[in-house]
């Protein structure tokens, strides 16, 4: 089964010294939606932005905000990314004690709610929040930095698809890390209807954005 593909760049590989141009022109060029990576130092590697910073970038596109929280403890700052314009906010199932009280927490917020897994986080992870979960986020390299090679998670992406579908529910699959014009054919025949992609998407600078978005979706 096919499904429509949704382009969302990551715009950790923006220009960050000329924001507003970068996700104006990124806009313009047909991206779908918008992934925020939010790095706390702790649970990941590395440290990017917060909440703030995306306040800053909100007025600029009316496309989805779709933030993934590589945070950990996450739940004192969900009322925070909310507040600033996400629309889809997602967590790490390790990111808490209670995942599914952090779901539950998100939907009271008024706004989508995705859980993801690391390449060594079993799907048995979501067996409990299929119910709450707008989005399942699999991460195709290990969370933290970006430019990271692609680890081939095909299987899981087909088994997490498989569920998707048996719960009846309108989940989104998205898949995130190490994503290509060449690799992104295997996530999509996998299953995955939500592409993230920093380098891929950015490379070339403004004038090539339309065109790198085609060869993600596949369209040439």
């Amino acid at each position: 089964m096919t499904y429509k593909t949704l382009i969302a760049p990551s715009v950790l590989s923006a220009d960050f010294s000329n924001l507003e141009a970068e996700i104006k022109a990124m806009d313009a060029a047909g991206a779908d939606w918008f992934h925020l990576d939010v790095m706390d130092g702790h649970f990941v590697p590395n440290i990017s932005y917060g909440a703030p910073v995306i306040k800053a970038m909100r007025p600029h596109t009316k496309k989805i905000f779709d933030v993934h929280l590589m945070i950990a403890p996450c739940d004192a700052y969900l009322k925070d990314f909310a507040d600033a314009g996400c629309d889809v906010i997602t967590i790490h199932s390790e990111a808490g004690p209670h995942p599914h009280r952090s779901l539950q927490y998100i939907k009271s917020l008024g706004k989508k709610a995705g859980l993801a897994l690391n390449p060594a986080t079993p799907i048995s992870a979501l067996e409990h929040v299929m119910d709450l979960v707008d989005l399942i986020l699999i991460m195709t390299v290990n969370p933290g930095f970006g430019g990271q090679s692609f680890i081939d998670l095909s299987d899981k992406i087909a088994h997490v698809r498989n569920m998707i579908n048996k719960s009846g529910r309108d989940i989104h699959l998205e898949v995130d890390g190490g994503v290509t014009p060449e690799t992104s054919k295997i996530v999509r025949n996998a299953g995955a209807d939500v592409l993230v992609a920093g380098t891929a998407s950015f490379k070339g600078g403004p004038n090539a954005y339309a065109q790198n978005i085609l060869n993600l979706r596949g369209d040439h």
